[in-house]
This record gives structure tokens, C-alpha cells and sequence, in this order.
């Protein structure tokens, strides 16, 4: 199978934490609103990307870069040393709950599932145009769910 790359658009989004609502006498858990929406649009580029193809079933290798817009307050010097790679972004988004948003919203449409992610890739950094660059590297064809590990009885 080909590698899987499409671009999420727009500023990040980490994941959020899931809340606890009341529905009459029972506690009832959910996703926040700005959650659930920046799933959503991950799952719209995700099936753009995919075009039909079949889910993955095996073990991948993901490539993430995720693109934080550099803050209109600063100066022009240090905006351009954000663009160089010279100034990293110590600020919200956290890189592991938008690994998490992106996993999740990619579950059922690029993979079964986002246990199957055993290598990855990841970096966060200031640029031009915001969003998250997202590639799936299928590590052996899977034509079935057996799998054999090489020296294991």
C-alpha cells in the first residue's frame, strides 16, 4: 500500500479532555464542542485523501508537522525568526493532544484503529500558513491480520 498525506487546515486544536454533563439523574460524558469540530474537519481531509482506498490494517509509521501561526504582536525580527526555525512554539497546543485529535479522527477512515501506530514522527513549529501535515506509512502490505514477527516461535 502508498503512503496516506493530506493537510489539515487552519490552527490546531489539542484534544480536550472529555466533561461530564447531567442528563436528569445520570452523569453522562462527552466531547467539547471544539473537539468534536476539528475532528470532524480531520476526518473531511482524511477521506478527501483516501479517495475511496481501503482502510490500512497494519502497522503504520505517521509523519506529523504541525504549523502554529506566529502571534500578530510580535515583531517583524523575531516573526521572521519563528520562520527560520530559530524560535520554537512553547504554547498551546500541546504536541501530544493534537497527536491525539488527529489519531482519533483519522480512526475509521485511514486505519481501523490508532493502535496500529507503532513508529512516528512529530514536530511543532511557527509558520506562514497554519495547519497540520499529516502522512500514513503503511509498514508491510496487510493483506490479512496475521501477522508474523520474524525470530518469534
Amino acid at each position: 500500500m502508498k503512503p496516506v498525506s493530506f493537510v489539515v487546515p487552519g490552527q490546531p486544536v489539542g484534544k480536550g479532555r472529555p466533561r461530564i454533563g447531567k442528563v436528569g439523574n445520570h452523569a453522562r460524558m462527552f466531547t467539547p464542542a471544539k473537539t468534536a469540530s476539528y475532528e470532524n474537519l480531520i476526518a473531511m481531509a482524511a477521506q478527501q485523501a483516501m479517495a475511496g482506498r481501503d482502510l490500512i490494517l497494519g502497522p503504520v509509521l505517521v509523519e506529523l508537522e504541525i504549523i502554529l501561526q506566529i502571534p500578530q504582536s510580535w515583531s517583524k525580527k523575531r516573526k521572521q525568526l519563528a520562520l527560520d526555525g530559530r524560535v520554537y512554539p512553547t504554547t498551546k497546543p500541546d504536541k501530544d493532544n493534537v497527536i491525539k485529535a488527529i489519531y482519533d479522527g483519522i480512526n475509521g477512515i485511514v486505519w481501523k484503529d490508532d493502535v496500529q501506530a507503532v513508529d512516528g514522527h512529530q514536530r511543532k513549529r511557527y509558520g506562514a500558513t497554519p495547519g497540520v501535515k499529516v502522512r500514513v506509512v503503511p509498514l508491510e502490505d496487510a493483506d490479512s491480520e496475521n501477522y508474523s514477527v520474524k525470530g518469534a516461535a
